[in-house]
């Protein structure tokens, strides 16, 4: 299965469901590095500041506002490139695709300014591969 079973909705779930179906399926999730690890990695950037909280929520929580009280949101499953929505002046985003991968795509800085670019690498990149999974990191900027 591709992906984080601890992070994204489905998969630790659908395998439960097929068990309490009664289906004798024995599965092992085995601990790895996930996306977000790679994500902070490749950007060479901490997921909080110093003595700060990160959020890591579907994009279908961030259209909801974040909390004014956390700075760092990391962004998982937005097929609707939520980002574009935000207040580009408010935001520096760390984005990356196919993280860990040979096909991975990283684009960073001052939202308002790469998110454009951020969604035209995305929609070419899922033209070219027939998919695509993104995560990326908003960061307030403060002013």
């Amino acid at each position: 299965m591709w992906g984080d079973p601890a992070l994204y909705d489905s998969t630790l779930r659908i395998i439960d469901k097929i068990r309490a179906e009664g289906f004798a399926l024995d599965y092992e999730v085995i601990p790895g590095v996930s996306s977000v690890q790679v994500l902070a990695a490749r950007h060479r950037v901490a997921l909080n500041r110093i003595g700060e909280p990160v959020l890591i929520t579907p994009a279908r929580k961030l259209v909801e506002g974040l909390p004014n009280t956390v700075d760092s949101t990391v962004v998982v499953l937005d097929g609707e490139q939520t980002f574009k929505r935000l207040d580009g002046e408010a935001f520096d985003i760390y984005w990356g695709a196919y993280l860990g991968t040979p096909d991975e795509i990283l684009v960073a800085g001052k939202l308002s300014d790469v998110r454009d670019e951020i969604a035209t690498r995305r929609d070419s990149a899922r033209r070219a591969n027939g998919w695509i999974m993104d995560t990326y990191l908003l960061r307030r900027r403060r002013l």
